[in-house]
């Protein structure tokens, strides 16, 4: 079978239709382009596929088996299109939201090789704070976003580990005692809350809290200026501008360390733009984000 996608989209828009006309002025195509390629069609086949009467336009029982030979025949090159999108052909635009800590540390290494081979595609860069990177993402807002990873992600949701990263307890350098008496500057909310708020209760302990700021880059700015004792990802600790201001403060045990991960929506992956870049992230190495060390 020779048909090329574009006759088979034409037959199977008229197999729909069953009106020359309106597929004609709908595909854009002249009558006579529409009549020639049903032409070629049914001699290339060897048995007609409609039957022009009175009453109309019908397929015939050729037609309906060519009809489920054409919607497949579309989808496994549509499904393959997906899997090899062509670089000189992939347009349109990719909305990524992450924090400004992951859009230092994570995002070059990650966005470089669909860069690359996908030049023609804009980017559009978001950033905010990581607790609210999921919601963004179901509600749509954006296509991608580079965040942490809760233990579940809501059904809609498929992510991709690209790091994992430590928490640190870090308070002023200046401050004369950095033992976790408090006070604690502690985020508003999110997955490094949670496994701080775990790390207490396991010991008996109700923290004195001081601050709970949305960001952790603006938690560190709080624990720089002597206001307690902050917990946050060691990843964000190590870009910090503020980090010469810091010392880590030893615990035992530390809390438990979490992925960082690529997200996007399950559906989205039929899309040409998410899938080329779900595809070319699957060679991105997981990557510890940091270890313990003298600040």
């Amino acid at each position: 079978m020779r048909a090329g996608h574009r006759e088979l989209r034409l037959f199977l828009h008229l197999a729909q239709s069953l009106n020359f006309g309106r597929t004609s002025l709908d595909c854009h195509v002249s009558p006579a382009t529409l009549t020639r390629t049903v032409q070629r069609l049914e001699a290339e086949l060897g048995h007609r596929l409609f039957d022009r009467g009175p009453s109309g336009v019908s397929l015939t029982a050729e037609g309906h088996r060519f009809r489920t030979y054409a919607v497949e025949a579309l989808e496994l090159w549509r499904s393959y299109r997906e899997e090899h999108p062509d670089p000189s052909e992939l347009t349109g635009r990719l909305a990524v939201f992450a924090t400004v800590t992951a859009c230092q540390a994570l995002l070059p290494d990650l966005l470089a090789p669909f860069r690359a081979a996908h030049p023609q595609v804009r980017l559009d860069l978001r950033t905010g704070d990581a607790a609210a990177a999921l919601a963004r993402l179901d509600e749509g807002e954006v296509d991608v976003t580079v965040a942490g990873l809760p233990a579940r992600l809501p059904e809609p949701l498929v992510s991709r580990t690209i790091a994992v990263t430590g928490l640190a307890f870090v308070t002023a350098r200046d401050r004369p005692d950095p033992a976790l008496e408090g006070p604690f500057v502690l985020p508003h909310r999110g997955l490094v809350r949670d496994a701080a708020d775990r790390w207490f209760r396991a010991r008996g302990r109700s923290p004195e809290v001081s601050c709970e700021p949305d960001g952790h880059e603006g938690l560190l700015a709080l624990v720089a200026l002597g206001c307690g004792t902050g917990v946050v990802p060691r990843l964000v600790l190590e870009h910090s501008a503020v980090r010469d201001r810091l010392t880590e403060v030893a615990v035992e045990p530390e809390p438990e360390p979490f992925p960082i991960g690529m997200c996007v929506r399950r559906g989205d992956l039929r899309r040409p733009v998410v899938a080329a870049l779900w595809s070319l992230a699957g060679g991105t190495a997981t990557r510890s984000a940091g270890e313990p060390r003298d600040l």
